[in-house]
């Protein structure tokens, strides 16, 4: 029952995602990092099997990293999406990753940024996307919702939103979700306010 879904917004792009791991009808755990920081200005989120999410997740952040230590420059979103493309497409046909991707990132020159890649290494630039079963409602209330240069507090609104939507209807709802968010000041994490305790939210 995973749940990973982003939008891209008006100097920002924000990426959500459960934190369970879940294997057949047990949960493992619930404090599980489905969005892994590849540098200070991108985001990877990724659903699917979880080895396969947490090898290949680690093999990206492992390989950005080298690229900007070789080379003294970072990767741009559009280099390090086409790079993380071109892994799953090597991949697909010796031994494929089952892992859907959200990579969202921050250029100085061509601002935030979001690509849906998935497990057969499609991948497209896009303002809004959702992977798992939460991608039922959460596109749906995307779709009615999301508008072009959405303000930071507006995608907040709207993330809400789908949380509650996906907690309401789906039959199984994960507990907890992490929601984090790249801008021109970098990648952070930003608290969901129905897992606080207080009813006012203190987002970034």
């Amino acid at each position: 029952m995973e749940c990973v879904f982003g939008m891209v917004g008006k100097g920002f792009a924000i990426v959500v995602a459960d934190t369970s791991a879940v294997h057949g009808i047990l949960v493992h755990k619930t404090n599980e990092e489905k969005i892994m920081k590849l540098d200070s200005h991108k985001l990877i989120a990724a659903s699917g099997e979880g080895g396969d999410r947490v090898q290949f997740s680690e093999y990206i952040h492992k390989n950005v990293a080298l690229y900007q230590f070789r080379n003294g420059i970072p990767l741009t979103t559009s280099a390090a999406a086409n790079f993380t493309r071109a892994e799953l497409a090597a991949a697909l046909r010796k031994n494929p990753y089952a892992v859907n991707i959200l990579l969202a990132g921050y250029d100085n020159h061509t601002g935030p940024s979001l690509y849906y890649i998935d497990y057969l290494a499609t991948l497209h630039k896009v303002d809004k996307a959702a992977f798992g079963y939460a991608s039922y409602l959460s596109l749906s209330m995307m779709d009615t919702h999301y508008h072009a240069g959405m303000s930071l507090q507006e995608a907040i609104d709207l993330v809400d939103k789908c949380i509650t939507e996906i907690r309401s209807r789906l039959v199984v709802a994960p507990p907890n979700f992490v929601i984090k968010i790249v801008d021109q000041h970098g990648a952070r994490e930003c608290a969901w306010r129905q897992s606080l305790p207080s009813a006012s939210p203190t987002f970034c």
